[in-house]
């Protein structure tokens, strides 16, 4: 019960690496609220409920202000804090420089960066009133390294990796600690949908030789989450079999 009646945010939980995230949080303890514009965010959390553990879905853009601020209220008028958040909701609108639209580039950068902006700057403040916070923001190997066909992303993922580094500056002092975890080639929705030659083409280049599955991204979510991170701060954990490019 490694978070034991913490309160935890997770963004884009419905589906996938944030669901994974929403499981192992609720299992070890939490109180775990889903953010997600996916209907299937209430399977997830009655999935949850139906453990024994605590979940509740609220339909939320992480690009609309005043809903975050709203949302935020309400859990902090039920709970009393929140602990924890994990900004893992993020997009994709795959294209090369030459083809891609303002439209891709702004999609992209309103729900990947700009998100994880408006939903740290509206739960932080109760953070700071509490002198404690986990703020953990996803971001990727390709903000690291870029990636063909991914000025968006690439440049989105690596905007989060300078605003934790910045944030951790900032309300460190404060008792908040603020991490990025970069996953490398992970198995979900978006990666399934890929043409098997070319998700082979990936699995080569990784030197454990295989995809990473969510739950490998979720048990690191986890651990920064944990006191057991209590020293770790403005830090990129690569979660990537290895990879480097």
């Amino acid at each position: 019960m490694r978070l034991s009646n913490k309160i935890a945010i997770i963004t884009g939980a419905a589906r996938g690496i944030g669901r994974s995230a929403a499981e192992i949080f609720a299992r070890e303890g939490a109180a775990v609220i889903i953010w997600d514009m996916l209907d299937d965010g209430e399977q997830t959390a009655q999935a949850i409920r139906d453990t024994g553990a605590q979940a509740e879905f609220m339909k939320i853009s992480v690009t609309d202000v005043l809903g975050i601020e709203e949302a935020v209220r309400t859990i902090i008028d039920k709970y009393g804090r929140i602990d924890i958040l994990v900004n893992n909701a993020g997009i994709t609108r795959d294209r090369t420089l030459l083809k891609m639209s303002h439209l891709e580039w702004q999609q992209v950068i309103d729900v990947n960066l700009t998100g994880v902006f408006n939903c740290t700057k509206a739960v932080v403040p109760y953070m700071v009133e509490k002198g404690f916070g986990r703020i953990i923001c996803t971001s990727s190997v390709v903000g690291i390294h870029g990636n063909f066909g991914q000025t968006n992303y690439s440049a989105a993922k690596a905007g989060v990796i300078a605003m934790c580094r910045t944030w951790a500056k900032e309300l460190g002092p404060k008792g908040i600690t603020a991490n990025a975890v970069a996953p490398g080639f992970i198995r979900t929705d978006m990666t399934d949908a890929m043409p098997e030659e070319a998700r082979q083409a990936t699995i080569a280049t990784i030197p454990v030789k295989r995809m990473g599955n969510p739950e490998d991204i979720a048990y690191a979510y986890l651990y920064l989450a944990s006191d057991e991170s209590s020293f770790v701060n403005g830090q990129v954990l690569g979660v990537n079999g290895g990879q480097q490019s």
